[in-house]
């Protein structure tokens, strides 16, 4: 029977797997408090991929107490040998008593398994309980492991009359800087970042977690982690001198008949990965690039792009998140719109919820899905 008590180690737990927001990629965010009855004897928080994960840390912390106690899991405890020893096995041998798991791990290698090895061991076991909250933690990667592609945020930020730029291009700075700080922290949770070569060419963006921007985020991070760069370039005209192509990991998806061709090959020879994906008449198969996105295991995908790659991501319905950060200015008429969207009437429109909406510095910065 769940208590009061229950409810609060286990938010706890989840309280706890914030705090590797930043870190744990790709690995999923999981806490673990160990108790008994009202009194934690061990908490922890799976940091980095391939250290301790979040169950071992706790049990650490609780020694010999925790025989006969309770873990609180926000994720099954994994059954299997990786980087580390399995976790189920670990709460066997201290001697838990009883486990509540928020969520069963998605991962074909767990799913159930650890929950199955602890039943085994005589151990009972709940699951389900803020279930919510819980794989809010790991959306990303709750998606990639039961669809393969990672979770989309598309990152957009507008004037009052819903342009990105003025006619010429210039576009720095719309919003302020408090929202730019914003834009940081979720640079930093993302596994990539996904812009098109037209951007690249007409900003120069470095598209990287400029890390004294983050402020006091009360949470782990990795400092030499930055997110995968992806550039969306059919015919591979990145200039090998674009700022983008500097601190860290790049990816280019292109046609595949430009692999062979000069401009690849001087990419290829500053060290960047290309690959051929197919493309239509309005630009990348956005679809193809999240399957591979995705079998190089993103988790969590932020798009910050020009009006048509953004326009597709909208169009073709591949936008979990849509996070727009709207400045109190205007930039007239014949400014540049968010998104280039083929819509003919009132019928045509494209409908969102407001999940989140606060005020950013002096910007409004919403959270929506799409209805």
């Amino acid at each position: 029977m769940t208590e009061l008590r229950d409810l609060s180690m286990m938010a706890r737990a989840v309280q706890l797997a914030w705090r590797g927001r930043y870190s744990t990629h790709p690995n999923p965010r999981v806490g673990c408090v160990i108790a008994r009855g009202d009194k934690i004897l061990g908490e922890s928080w799976h940091e980095r991929a391939g250290e301790a994960h979040a169950e071992t840390r706790a049990l650490s912390q609780a020694g010999t107490a925790a025989r006969g106690a309770t873990a609180y899991v926000t994720l099954e405890p994994c059954s299997h040998f990786g980087r580390t020893p399995p976790c189920a096995r670990a709460l066997i041998d201290a001697g838990i008593s009883r486990v509540f798991a928020a969520t069963q791990d998605p991962n074909p290698s767990v799913s159930g398994r650890g929950l199955d090895m602890l039943r085994e061991a005589g151990i009972r076991v709940h699951v389900g309980l803020l279930a919510e909250e819980a794989e809010r933690l790991n959306r990303g990667f709750m998606k990639r492991m039961n669809t393969g592609r990672p979770w989309v945020r598309l990152k957009m930020a507008s004037s009052l009359d819903g342009r990105t730029a003025m006619a010429s291009g210039e576009s720095q700075w719309i919003t302020g800087s408090e929202s730019r700080r914003d834009v940081q922290r979720l640079r930093a949770e993302s596994d990539a970042i996904l812009t098109g070569v037209g951007t690249v060419l007409a900003d120069n963006p470095s598209l990287t977690v400029r890390r004294n921007e983050l402020g006091d985020i009360g949470a782990a991070t990795e400092p030499s982690r930055q997110p995968l760069r992806v550039i969306a370039d059919r015919d591979a005209r990145t200039p090998p001198s674009a700022t983008i192509l500097r601190g860290g990991k790049v990816q280019v998806f292109c046609a595949s008949s430009t692999l062979a061709t000069a401009p690849a090959q001087d990419l290829a020879a500053l060290g960047i990965r290309l690959k051929g994906v197919s493309w239509k008449d309005n630009g990348i198969d956005v679809s193809e690039l999240l399957d591979s996105l995705g079998e190089m295991g993103i988790n969590e995908l932020l798009v910050e792009a020009g009006p048509t790659l953004a326009g597709t991501f909208i169009n073709e319905q591949l936008v979990d998140e849509l996070w727009l950060y709207q400045a109190p200015v205007f930039l007239g008429s014949n400014g540049r719109p968010t998104a280039h969207l083929p819509l003919e009437t009132m019928a045509d429109k494209i409908e969102w919820t407001v999940q989140d909406r606060r005020q950013i510095g002096d910007d409004q910065r919403l959270i929506l899905v799409r209805r």
